[in-house]
């Protein structure tokens, strides 16, 4: 018997508001639990990371039973590689979809096929759940590499995407209407990594623009649309905080939307998976505005172009790029809640 598809939406859901009734960011919990090594998105057998939904609810379980390695396997891939999962320990739940052909009846009463797509579920274990694996298996958490690095790794990530972003005032948002970006001058936040957590932040509000993503932006503040927005931007903003090694800022002024959030993920158990999906998709676009490496030159041998189906930069106005921020930093950032139709 197939499980049903409701019940996984439900089981995913009730994870995100068992922390949100406790006041907990499930986005943010791998910067507070983890010690000493980057937060890293989880990765496969293989290496290649999960996406969207499944960040989240990886995370989530590396911090509940404190797991350092990001990397996870299904049961039959460790035995493959000739591991074994010790007795007793318990797997984690990711997700996906499966496409389906199917006949319904439309409004003339003719049948028509249609496709759709299921969820549906898997088991994998850490491989710190794993013996006998091989010691590449296990690679020790890898140091944090000098702030400095990052930040400058950040910056050129901001400036790549040729966003129009200005600083100065105390608050800092998106409007859609201008199309801008506005920022607090650097001194006013507590240090590079909060300055560029809330940047990261609002560049994600800012792919869903008309003429980018073109998402809904909603009206005022705390109507429900606004609260989904704020929700991507917080999911992007710690995926893509996570790709270049930077902590995201937990911003206490958005305190205010964990009820709504929590209205919202009640009502409706698929609002999860939407808002991880568009958060997955604005950090895909802003990556995709990323200088391509050059291609590897092969002396004798022809060199295969890049796949066509990559996703390749788009071309926005000239703009400055941002300055570098100074080293130096010793006040806490002041965000404010602005009229709509900015976004925080």
């Amino acid at each position: 018997m197939e499980e049903n598809g409701n019940d996984i939406y439900a089981q995913v859901t009730a994870k995100i508001v068992a922390d949100l009734e406790n006041g907990v960011r499930s986005w943010n919990q791998p910067w507070t639990a983890r010690g000493g090594g980057e937060v890293v998105i989880p990765i496969r057998h293989n290496g290649v990371s999960y996406r969207g939904v499944n960040v989240l609810l990886l995370w989530i379980e590396a911090m509940r039973k404190g797991f350092n390695s990001p990397k996870w396997m299904t049961y039959n891939q460790a035995q493959l590689l000739d591991g074994q999962v010790r007795k007793g320990e318990r797997g984690s739940m990711v997700v996906f979809t499966k496409p389906l052909e199917v006949t319904q009846t439309d409004d003339a009463g003719a049948e028509v096929e249609k496709n759709i797509r299921l969820l549906r579920r898997y088991i994998v274990f850490n491989v710190e759940q794993i013996d006998d694996l091989s010691s590449d298996c296990y690679p020790p958490p890898e140091p944090a590499r000098p702030l400095d690095e990052r930040i400058e790794v950040a910056d050129s990530f901001v400036t790549a995407t040729c966003a129009t972003v200005h600083q100065g005032g105390d608050r800092a948002f998106y409007s859609p209407s201008r199309d801008i970006v506005q920022m607090p001058p650097f001194e006013r936040f507590i240090g590079k990594e909060p300055y560029y957590g809330t940047l990261l932040h609002e560049l994600t509000h800012w792919t869903g623009h008309g003429t980018r993503l073109n998402r809904e932006f909603g009206k005022t503040f705390g109507d429900r649309v606004y609260a989904n927005e704020e929700l991507v931007a917080e999911l992007g903003a710690a995926f893509l905080c996570a790709s270049l090694g930077i902590t995201p800022e937990i911003r206490q002024d958005h305190a205010a939307y964990i009820g709504d959030w929590l209205a919202i993920l009640k009502e409706d158990n698929r609002a999860i998976f939407r808002a991880a999906a568009n958060a997955q998709r604005a950090a895909d676009f802003l990556n995709g505005l990323q200088p391509k490496p050059p291609e590897p030159k092969c002396e004798g041998a022809s060199v295969a172009t890049a796949d066509a189906s990559a996703a390749e930069a788009i071309p926005f106005p000239n703009t400055p790029p941002i300055q570098p921020v100074p080293a130096e930093s010793s006040f806490s950032r002041l965000h404010q809640i602005l009229p709509t139709p900015a976004f925080q």
